[in-house]
């Protein structure tokens, strides 16, 4: 069975957001990433990550404009991804987009669409909720 474990909000200011988020609900930070995609700060409850997105201008992934806040996406781990994929498929979904790996606070995974345009991820490693040593 899948389980949720991601969500991910685009916000106009990383900071201010995650500020907000420890003081109110103790989420730690778990890792940082700044890359040509657009600039991401994650938090945990140590089961589910949230990411804070945030999208300088000529970054690819901006929903709305700069200034605009609200759920971006969210995502699941499940068992196996090529049984999902075809789930997917088959109840009318569609792939969306890979993000590459390689950038610090930038978890790879596969992004699809639901059948009303909803973007959701699936990754079988799941998302990072604790601090590195």
């Amino acid at each position: 069975m899948a389980k949720l474990r991601h969500i991910a909000m685009q916000v106009p200011d990383l900071e201010k957001a995650a500020a907000f988020y420890e003081k109110v609900f103790g989420l730690e930070r778990v890792v940082r990433g700044d890359t040509p995609f657009g600039n991401a700060l994650m938090l945990s409850d140590g089961v589910i990550n949230l990411a804070l997105l945030q999208f300088p201008p000529g970054t690819k992934g901006m929903m709305n404009g700069p200034d605009w806040a609200g759920l971006h996406h969210f995502g699941f781990i499940v068992e196996d991804a090529g049984e999902t994929k075809k789930l997917i498929e088959k109840e009318g979904g569609s792939y969306f987009t890979t993000l590459p790996g390689g950038f610090e606070g930038l978890q790879a995974e596969e992004k699809y669409k639901d059948p009303n345009g909803i973007v959701f991820d699936i990754s079988e490693h799941g998302w990072r909720t604790k601090k590195l040593p």
